[in-house]
């Protein structure tokens, strides 16, 4: 957990020299800015588990709706109010349900690199934590959960000593690799290796 509190304290002072126009920039979620994706990140922080499961229930039970209708609508606040909600969430222990708090690590940088890519930022994750989401993002239950095809890739990271599965390579840094498993697409010359047209943009 304090490995957790580290990682978001050093993503809020990102979010806190962020100009306001870059707040409304696209993330590499589909459909959701910036503004709309910090809203996410808080959400299971804040959320009561009444509220929580008050929230599912009025999205009938479907969890990627009822993410969605949240984000939207929190993500109307200002721009401080998101700002506000993240940061007084630095050291909240949240644990999505069958992840752990390998899981909610994950889920914090994940969303962080969902911001920090297309803006074209640093994000200042360390080695450890990486080779933790990673580890966590190949396990069993995350590759059936997310339901990721691997076979006949291996991936293979050139800024870390961390490498996973066999067949074609697919090369490139940590936070690469990690958003290629979170199915998000990223643009040409972010891969490298026989298995990149799987897994880039034209």
């Amino acid at each position: 957990m304090a490995n957790i509190a580290a990682e978001r304290r050093a993503f809020t002072k990102i979010l806190e020299v962020l100009p306001q126009q870059a707040w409304d920039a696209a993330s590499l979620c589909a459909g959701w800015r910036v503004r709309e994706v910090v809203a996410h990140m808080a959400m299971p922080l804040r959320f009561s588990t009444p509220r929580f499961i008050g929230e599912l229930l009025r999205s009938r039970g479907n969890f990627a709706r009822m993410a969605d209708r949240v984000a939207r609508h929190d993500a109307q606040e200002p721009v401080s109010t998101l700002l506000h909600r993240w940061r007084a969430n630095e050291d909240t222990l949240w644990k999505p349900p069958g992840g752990g708090l390998q899981g909610a690590l994950t889920h914090d940088i994940v969303h962080g690199l969902d911001i920090t890519i297309p803006l074209g930022l640093k994000h200042p994750v360390s080695d450890a934590s990486f080779r933790t989401v990673l580890d966590h993002a190949t396990s069993p239950l995350s590759r059936k959960h997310f339901r990721f095809d691997l076979a006949g890739v291996r991936l293979e990271a050139t800024d870390l000593d961390w490498a996973f599965g066999d067949g074609e390579p697919l090369r490139g840094a940590a936070h690469h690799l990690l958003m290629v498993l979170m199915d998000r697409r990223l643009p040409s010359g972010a891969l490298d290796g026989g298995a990149t047209a799987r897994f880039t943009t034209a």
